[in-house]
Parts: structure tokens; C-alpha cells; sequence
């Protein structure tokens, strides 16, 4: 005896399709390793930077909004835990909740931004690009402010303007070249992700 293919409710299809594939998961772990690997090189300039805000460029236009989202979260997590994935390898809630922690949480705004722009509107390769500077001037906002309150508490009141000389002026030109570079990249490779 034969059973007749009924049409599933909407509700079982919607969850089937917000469901992760294995090739999603295998994505979002080689995503987290990329960015804890460039979070560790660093580059020897007048001021130091890494390479992590271009691997989280390059994981978002490769693997898209919600993998890179999943992938730069399952990133600060492993960090939280004590997995020396920061930059300099450090690791736990203290280099996590310390003065630039803002700038790696940032991180997640960064990609949701990213996810909810390209998922709204379209993913070309304009909206992708107004995706990523937008959500790394988020970034930028919210490390500062975080950097300003927890800077404040331990040392005094400090100037938006230092604080943006000290943590985000000797960015600008990196991050903008990290940004060029990873959606170069991106567009290129992506055709060869599933």
C-alpha cells in the first residue's frame, strides 16, 4: 500500500529551510578558525594592526550573511570560554570584557548589518560593499563607547577625540584596504562555495 505525498504545512517547511545544513556547520567552524588565524597575525606598522577584520570581510562575502553572523559568534564564544583566538592569543572574559572588547563584539553587529542588508535588499556586489562599511562604522561606534565607559571608570573622563585618535584613525586606511581586498576576494572565490 501505497502513502499519498502530502503537501507539509508552511510551518514544517519554513523550519526545514532555517535549519542548518552540515555544509552550513562545516562553513561556520572553517569560518571561526579563518578568523582567529588572521586574528593572530599581526602586522608590524607604527601601529600595529591584525588581520581579523578582513578575515571577518572575506567570511561574510564568501559564506554569506548568516553563516558569517553564526561564524563571527561562534568566534567571540570560543574566545569567552578561554580559547586564545584574540589577537596577541588571548582568550576568557577578561580580553573579551576589556577596554577594545568593544571593537570584537562589534564584530556581530557588523555581520548583522551585513546579513540584514544583503537579505533585504539584494546581494550585489554595491550592497554588499554599503553592507560592510556600514556595519564596521557600527563597529567602530560601539567599541568607542565601549572603550570611553570602561576607560572612564578606571581612569578619569577622556575625549571622544583621543579615543578615536588611540583606537580608530590609525584603522581607517587598513581597514579600508582589509575591506577592498576581502570583497575582491569574495566575489571571486564565492562562486566556488556551495
Amino acid at each position: 500500500m501505497q502513502t499519498e505525498n502530502k503537501p507539509q504545512p508552511a510551518a514544517q517547511q519554513k523550519q526545514k529551510k532555517a535549519a542548518f545544513k552540515p555544509l552550513d556547520l562545516a562553513y561556520i567552524g572553517i569560518s571561526a578558525a579563518l578568523i582567529a588565524i588572521c586574528s593572530w597575525i599581526s602586522i608590524p606598522t607604527t601601529v600595529p594592526f591584525t588581520l581579523q577584520t578582513m578575515a571577518v570581510f572575506l567570511v561574510l562575502a564568501l559564506f554569506g550573511g548568516r553563516n558569517g553572523f553564526f561564524a563571527v559568534l561562534t568566534y567571540i564564544l570560543l574566545g569567552a570560554v578561554g580559547v586564545p583566538v584574540f589577537a596577541g592569543f588571548k582568550g576568557g572574559l577578561g580580553a573579551l570584557l576589556g577596554n577594545t572588547g568593544g571593537y570584537i563584539l562589534g564584530f556581530l553587529l557588523l555581520a548583522a548589518i551585513y546579513w540584514l542588508m544583503t537579505k533585504l535588499m539584494n546581494d550585489k556586489i554595491y550592497i554588499r560593499a554599503a553592507a560592510m562599511v556600514l556595519g564596521l562604522l557600527v563597529c567602530y561606534a560601539f567599541g568607542t563607547a565601549w572603550f570611553m565607559v570602561l576607560y572612564t571608570k578606571a581612569n578619569g573622563a577622556v575625549s571622544l577625540m583621543s579615543v578615536l585618535g588611540w583606537c580608530v584613525f590609525p584603522f581607517l586606511l587598513p581597514d579600508a584596504v582589509k575591506l577592498a581586498v576581502a570583497l575582491v576576494l569574495g566575489t571571486k572565490l564565492c562562486k566556488y562555495v556551495k
